[in-house]
């Protein structure tokens, strides 16, 4: 049987480190060219490099643009700077150009930034393809005092997708199931799961408050390297199964919309901890995790108090609509099984949250 893992060739992270985005361009190349999201376009001003101003949405036309931009000004490496839009247009117009990419998130409220992937959507917005990309960045690189900076709740949302790792590359190692390269990953990627999580359980709280206080702590840092990178790692290279999987599910109801991407994961997860009957002691860990930093536990958490059985139910299928990662779980699995996970996953936060 063939393995097989992948990884961003250069990880670099810590306080100030965009202090050495120029060097580390100068690595790839020289003669970059950025994307640079409107919020966080200061954060370039006065180191030497060239940057456009994004413009909000990661279509074909941005990719374009970028891409004439780059063979006008004969940019030798393109970096997206900001959040993953920004990265995945990045992403997409270097390969598009043939040239190296760096990624320089400004948050660690997702796992993104390391895969080999864009997410490319319509100019209006509307969700078009997945642009799977041959190879990883050359350069993942975050400020964490610039994550300290930004609104906790990003840092907190990043938990809640790294949350799901662990869970779910298990499932994929039980299961002998494929990862994002279509073949079983190597054991260093379970293991790096692993850390992703127990990083989590021992750092998260620590890291929430540091956030709160905008200081990169040592807690911080191994949040954000858990967030980012770890979780990256073990997603990509372990697998997906239940959570990503119900998280999808869940965005068909409107209700959800206005939750951030890792909230509705952390749901997912707990869902999942249902269905795959994880041992008690696991389900009580995750929940007083969520339940410490500010997770959902409930799906009143994320605007569906009043949702009816039906809607649930259009959620659960479409949970299990062919080639979702659901078939990952190491059990059986259908649009009844997710129902009722979700419900009992429900019923365990209610409980939690009236004691």
């Amino acid at each position: 049987m063939l393995i097989t893992s992948i990884f961003p060739s250069r990880y670099v992270q810590g306080a100030g480190a965009l202090a050495s985005l120029p060097e580390e361009i100068e690595r790839l190349g020289g003669r970059g060219l950025g994307v640079v999201d409107r919020l966080v376009s200061g954060l370039i001003a006065g180191t030497g490099l060239s940057g456009e101003v994004f413009g909000g949405e990661c279509c074909d036309e941005e990719i374009a643009r970028y891409v004439a931009l780059a063979r006008e000004r004969d940019a030798k490496v393109i970096f997206g700077i900001g959040g993953g839009k920004a990265a995945d247009t990045a992403k997409a117009a270097a390969h598009e150009l043939g040239l190296p990419v760096a990624v320089v998130p400004t948050l660690a409220s997702t796992d993104a930034p390391c895969s080999a992937l864009s997410v490319i959507y319509t100019a209006q917005g509307a969700f078009k393809r997945y642009l799977v990309l041959p190879r990883n960045p050359d350069l993942v690189l975050i400020d964490t005092q610039v994550v300290a900076n930004a609104p906790v709740r990003f840092l907190v949302s990043g938990m809640g997708d790294a949350l799901s790792t662990w869970f779910e590359a298990n499932d994929c190692q039980i299961k002998h199931a494929a990862n994002m390269t279509g073949r079983p990953g190597g054991f260093s990627s379970y293991a790096l799961a692993r850390l992703c999580y127990d990083t989590l359980m021992e750092y998260g709280l620590a890291a929430k408050r540091a956030c709160e206080a905008h200081v990169a702590t040592d807690a911080l840092e191994r949040i954000v390297e858990a967030n980012t990178l770890l979780s990256g790692l073990g997603f990509e290279s372990g697998g997906l199964s239940g959570a990503h999987a119900i998280h999808d599910g869940l965005t068909v109801l409107e209700q959800t919309h206005r939750f951030w991407h890792g909230e509705k994961v952390a749901i997912g997860t707990q869902a999942l901890l249902q269905l795959t009957g994880r041992p008690p002691a696991v389900v009580d860990e995750v929940y007083n995790f969520c339940t410490a930093i500010g997770l959902p536990t409930t799906l009143a958490d994320i605007g569906l108090a009043e949702v009816s059985d039906a809607d649930l139910m259009r959620a659960a299928e479409a949970t299990c609509a062919p080639g979702e990662t659901i078939g990952n779980c190491p059990c059986a699995v259908s649009p009844a099984t997710v129902f009722a996970a979700l419900k009992a996953a429900d019923a365990e936060g209610r409980a939690r949250k009236a004691a």
